[in-house]
């Protein structure tokens, strides 16, 4: 089931990362703080996709993931619910979450994620944009994932060379199966 039905569902799911990961705390219409996770959980990579979406996280103090998880998908949650006039639990199951304790498998995940949508270089849902320029807002920090490349310009060709290669294998596999 789709969980983004349009464009104004993506924005308001990435606005919840402004509310939950900028540097000072956020505040409702009444003036309450809400859940502030900043520092000790730092976003380095995410993707929306229309019935899913990938977040690539950093968490300095143990349990900051559940409670960000926690705040953000009852927050769209809500927010969807409110806005398509249903009610109920919107996602299938519970968030599945991976400790990444390798620095290749890292820069996998990374990719993985951002190669997600098939037009990743220009998908609008996708933290790749902040990669290639150093203009991200503050809630984002992909500097942890570019800090293990030369440049910019090294982890976009590290994107482009793994897609060259799925096209090959695509390729071969077509080849082999007519043998």
């Amino acid at each position: 089931m789709p969980i983004f039905t349009d464009p104004s569902d993506f924005a308001f799911f990435i606005s919840l990362f402004a509310r939950y990961l900028s540097r000072e705390p956020a505040k409702d219409k009444s003036g309450t703080s809400y859940p502030h996770y900043a520092p000790e959980l730092q976003l380095l990579s995410f993707c929306l996709m229309r019935n899913h979406f990938h977040l690539l996280l950093y968490q300095s103090a143990q349990g900051t993931m559940p409670a960000f998880m926690r705040s953000i998908m009852t927050s769209y949650s809500r927010y969807f619910n409110f806005a398509n006039k249903r009610s109920g639990p919107l996602f299938e199951s519970r968030y599945k979450a991976s400790m990444i304790t390798d620095q290749s498998y890292l820069e996998h995940i990374s990719r993985y994620i951002h190669l997600n949508p098939r037009y990743w270089k220009r998908y609008p849902y996708s933290s790749f944009k902040y990669y290639k320029r150093p203009d991200e807002p503050e809630w984002i920090t992909p500097s942890l994932i570019l800090r293990m490349f030369n440049n910019r310009e090294e982890y976009i060709q590290f994107m482009a060379d793994y897609e060259n290669h799925k096209l090959v294998l695509e390729q071969i596999k077509h080849t082999l199966a007519n043998t």
